[in-house]
């Protein structure tokens, strides 16, 4: 006859062999922690790529915009050393003019348009008037006054140095100048005109297709 001891102990080892079946099979159904690692990694992958998209057109984004008004505020620069050279009869110096009437007032366009309206619309500080306004204003300043104090200034300058117009008298040179350069400087009123318009424009398509392209990550996301 058997003990009841043992037969106790054999109930006891029974029983831990049936619970240590239920919790393997339970475990089976659950994923691994392996598993688990393997199937949220095409997703980190998924979500990877489309921030790589994201920035990637947002880089776009500002390499349009920039680089639209800052060749234009180029060809305002060369037309403005242009000008400003027949006024002041001056034939010195002229790579040196037309390379820097050029490359700053480009420069100085991509700079400030990044900084005022590209970086302002990633953080989501400007509305589409605001975007407008910057673009317009930063294409007026940086494409057509600026570079043409600059031809007005550097071809003045050349103009003194070399004796190539009379010399103003002392305290009236910038309202001499200016009288002696009147006629041509009717001509900078097309670059006027049309950098006016080309950053209303850019400012307009630029902030569509940015709220095109923040609306579509969102909802891929």
């Amino acid at each position: 006859m058997a003990a009841p001891g043992s037969k106790a102990g054999a109930d006891l080892r029974d029983a831990g062999v049936v619970q240590d079946i239920k919790m393997a099979a339970y475990l089976h159904g659950q994923p691994s922690p392996l598993e688990d690692a393997k199937l949220r990694r095409p997703t980190v992958i998924e979500m990877i790529g489309k921030k790589i998209e994201y920035l990637s057109k947002e880089k776009t984004l500002n390499i349009y915009g920039s680089v639209f008004l800052g060749t234009t505020a180029g060809f305002s620069g060369i037309l403005a050393n242009f000008i400003f050279r027949h006024c002041f009869k001056v034939n010195h110096d002229a790579l040196k003019t037309y390379t820097s009437l050029t490359t700053l007032p480009f420069l100085s366009t991509v700079v400030s348009y990044k900084l005022f309206v590209t970086d302002a619309l990633c953080s989501g500080k400007i509305s589409q008037e605001n975007c407008v306004l910057r673009s317009s204003l930063i294409s007026l300043v940086c494409g057509v006054l600026y570079p043409s104090a600059l031809a007005f200034s550097k071809n003045g300058r050349l103009a003194v140095k070399y004796h190539t117009v009379p010399l103003p008298p002392k305290g009236r040179v910038l309202l001499s100048w200016l009288l002696l350069c009147q006629t041509e400087l009717k001509a900078m009123m097309i670059p006027l005109v049309f950098q006016t318009f080309a950053g209303i424009l850019n400012g307009l398509h630029h902030y569509a297709v940015f709220e095109s392209t923040l609306e579509e990550t969102e909802r891929e996301d």
